[in-house]
């Protein structure tokens, strides 16, 4: 399931590689650390029984338009963001790269992952799965088992998809890197309109 997870096309997983291109494996690494805290907050919730809140009419559509927004706030942000080697070839003074605290690239990971429905669903029923399926009176320790090894496995899928980043770096010239964030940029923003568009029109002929 955490495999299924990793491989999936969504917003974290342009992103990830994305900025292992333009940042460094470190900073991607952040990023997955982001997504793989926002993961166990889904969970706790779901686990908790607070699923059924986020699956409510009215939440849900919130949740969407919430989760949309962001997403094109950040496609636009990427779209928009020049590598930092043709920051630096622009500027007429040399000066170096700009440092971006840990903490933003935490919180990248996490509200990219958590702004995007098909995880929670994906977490809401896999919680539902597990408690169908756990033997009797071994919830927790069967929930404690699967949820680690699925966590461990997107995690280091993540970590895999960072560094394929970090290397194939220096192949790419600065006018490709740039590309690829225009590309990513309008990923970002498509996934945020067809999540808004989707939430309105399930409204309004659901």
């Amino acid at each position: 399931m955490g495999l299924l997870l990793s491989i999936m096309i969504g917003p974290a997983f342009f992103t990830i590689i994305q900025t292992s291109i333009d940042r460094g494996f470190r900073s991607a690494l952040l990023i997955a650390i982001g997504v793989a805290i926002s993961d166990m907050f889904i969970i706790f919730i779901s686990y908790l029984g607070l699923s059924s809140f986020i699956e409510a009419g009215k939440n849900e559509i919130y949740a969407a338009i919430i989760g949309g927004v962001i997403l094109i706030f950040f496609g636009g942000y990427t779209f928009f963001k020049k590598p930092e080697i043709l920051k630096r070839r622009s500027s007429k003074i040399s000066s170096p790269v700009k440092t971006v605290s840990p903490v933003t690239f935490l919180a990248k990971g996490f509200f990219l992952n958590i702004a995007n429905p098909s995880v929670i669903l994906f977490w809401i029923t896999t919680t539902g799965i597990i408690s169908q399926g756990a033997a009797s009176g071994k919830m927790d320790q069967t929930a404690v088992i699967f949820f680690s090894g699925a966590l461990a496995t997107i995690f280091s899928m993540d970590m895999v998809k960072s560094f394929i980043g970090y290397k194939i770096k220096k192949y790419l010239r600065p006018r490709i890197q740039l590309l690829i964030n225009r590309l990513v940029g309008i990923s970002l923003a498509i996934f945020g309109i067809t999540l808004i568009i989707s939430a309105l029109f399930g409204k309004l002929f659901g």
